[in-house]
C-alpha cells in the first residue's frame, strides 16, 4: 500500500489489472501466519513491495522473502531501488535482487537507475516461465524501453561482472564508497577554484532510495557577498571552468 514517483499508487495499479488486492497483516507488524490465513483457492500471487523512499521503524516485523516463497504461491517481489552490489555495507539493509531470485520469487521487479546506476527504467527477472508470461503480454511492447536506454542498461549491467570495477565506474556506487580523503581533496580543490571555504555537513543519499542513511563529509561554503546568490550562481556558470 505505497505511493511511488509521480503520485502512482500500487493499489490503483493493481486495480487496473482487474485483480483484487487483499491486505495482509498490519502496517508495522506482519507475520507468516498472516499470509497463511489470507491465502485461499482464489489467490494467484503474493505481492511484496519494498518501501524504497520511506521506512517503518520501531515496533516492526516483516516476513523474509525465503519464507514467502515457501508458501506455495507465486511471489512478485518489488525490491525497489535495485541492489546488485551486495557487498557494500551502506546497502546492507536494502533487499538484494540476487537474494530474491535465489529464494524462488516468480518475478522480481526493480529500478534500472537509483542504486543500480543505469538509465531510468524498470526491470523484471525471476523464474523463466513467469518472465515469459510477462514478455508475451500485449502490454509488454507498450512499456518496453527504447534502444538507446537498452544499450545503456546493458553497458551498466556488464560492469557488475567485476564488482570492484563497478564500484569505481558507476557514479552512484563511487559516491557511496568515496573515502574521507577523496572527499577532502575534492572539496579543497573546489574551494580553491571558487574562493570558498571547506566546512562540514550531513546529507542524504536522495534519488528515492536509502531514506534513513545520512552521509557526513566536507562541503564548500560560498559567500554570495553584496551581489547576492543569483549573481554568484551566474558567475559560477559563466566561469572557466564552468561550475
Amino acid at each position: 500500500m505505497v505511493e511511488i514517483g509521480g503520485a502512482f499508487r500500487i493499489p490503483e495499479v493493481v486495480a487496473l489489472s482487474h485483480s483484487e488486492m487483499v491486505e495482509v497483516g498490519t502496517t508495522n507488524r506482519t507475520r507468516l501466519g498472516d499470509y497463511r490465513r489470507a491465502i485461499t483457492e482464489r489467490t494467484r500471487a503474493v505481492l511484496r513491495v519494498h518501501p524504497s523512499n520511506f521506512r517503518t521503524v520501531g515496533f516492526a516485523e516483516e516476513v523474509e522473502i525465503e519464507a514467502l516463497c515457501g508458501l506455495g504461491v507465486p511471489v512478485i517481489d518489488d525490491v525497489g531501488s535495485g541492489v546488485l552490489a551486495d557487498d557494500l555495507a551502506v546497502l546492507a539493509d536494502e533487499p538484494s535482487v540476487r537474494r530474491s531470485v535465489r529464494a524462488g520469487a516468480a518475478v522480481v521487479a526493480f529500478s534500472g537507475d537509483k542504486l543500480l546506476g543505469g538509465p531510468q527504467s524498470g526491470l523484471m527477472v525471476g523464474r523463466r516461465d513467469a518472465i515469459e508470461q510477462c514478455r508475451s503480454h500485449p502490454l509488454a511492447r507498450a512499456v518496453r524501453i527504447d534502444k538507446l536506454s537498452l544499450a545503456a542498461l546493458e553497458a551498466t549491467l556488464a560492469l557488475y561482472r567485476d564488482p570492484e570495477y563497478a564500484r569505481r565506474a558507476l557514479p552512484v556506487l563511487a559516491m557511496l564508497c568515496a573515502t574521507d580523503e577523496e572527499l577532502a581533496e575534492r572539496a579543497t580543490r573546489l574551494a580553491g577554484l571558487t574562493g570558498g571555504r571547506v566546512s562540514s555537513a550531513t546529507a542524504r543519499v536522495g534519488g528515492g532510495a536509502l531514506p534513513l542513511v545520512e552521509l557526513a563529509g566536507p562541503v564548500v561554503t560560498l559567500d554570495a557577498g553584496a551581489r547576492g546568490a543569483k549573481a554568484l550562481a551566474a558567475a559560477l556558470r559563466q566561469g572557466q571552468p564552468r561550475l
